[in-house]
């Protein structure tokens, strides 16, 4: 299926600490056959190369989807956008992504390109899941993403749950992912759904 095809949605990594549960929402998107629209702050940029390495560094970040998640994420397609450029396709509300998940709250600015793609996922009604990772957290941030709430995101922090009896880094970071991605309406089994008991 040709990129254009495809069902896009946005994925913003701003440099709150956590670049597994970014990598691990990429790759779960892209097994789903989407084009991940990507936008990498600096702080994001510096984020994969000190928490994963140099072989997850923005330029080499696909190869190291593939290789860490398998063949799978070529289904999927990853167009990346300078965070600088408001120009770019996805600063227009005539574009047509779905969604967008942010690691970051929004505060109603356009300073940036992932800034303004999430005003623009609230101005459109489109879902915009913001993912804070910081703790503890300051009334400011508290008071910004009760603004976010309020004008129609989903806070979504990065606490990963432990009824599924997790055993690795990547099982958590499983969770995170698919939380995301059921927040975004995509079904997954990135773990297993909760039946009233813990798993023995």
């Amino acid at each position: 299926m040709p990129a254009s095809a495809r069902s896009s949605l946005i994925l913003a990594i701003t440099g709150a600490s956590g670049a597994l549960y970014a990598v691990r929402t990429l790759a779960a998107l892209l097994e789903r056959g989407l084009c991940v629209e990507l936008i990498v702050s600096d702080y994001g940029r510096r984020l994969l190369r000190d928490e994963l390495g140099e072989s997850a560094a923005l330029d080499r970040l696909v190869p190291y989807v593939t290789e860490r998640y398998g063949g799978g994420v070529a289904a999927g397609a990853v167009t990346m956008h300078s965070n600088r450029d408001l120009g770019s396709s996805i600063a227009s509300g005539s574009h047509g992504c779905s969604g967008m998940a942010i690691a970051a709250v929004a505060h109603g600015l356009s300073r940036n390109l992932i800034e303004r793609a999430a005003d623009v996922m609230l101005k459109e009604r489109r879902p915009l899941v913001i993912v804070p990772r910081e703790t503890p957290m300051s009334l400011p941030q508290l008071r910004n993403m009760v603004l976010c709430a309020e004008a129609g995101a989903m806070i979504l922090p990065a606490m990963p749950a432990f009824y599924q009896q997790p055993k690795t880094l990547d099982d958590l970071a499983d969770f995170i992912a698919g939380k995301i991605l059921s927040a975004l309406g995509y079904q997954h089994d990135l773990y297993p759904a909760w039946t009233g008991q813990a798993r023995h």
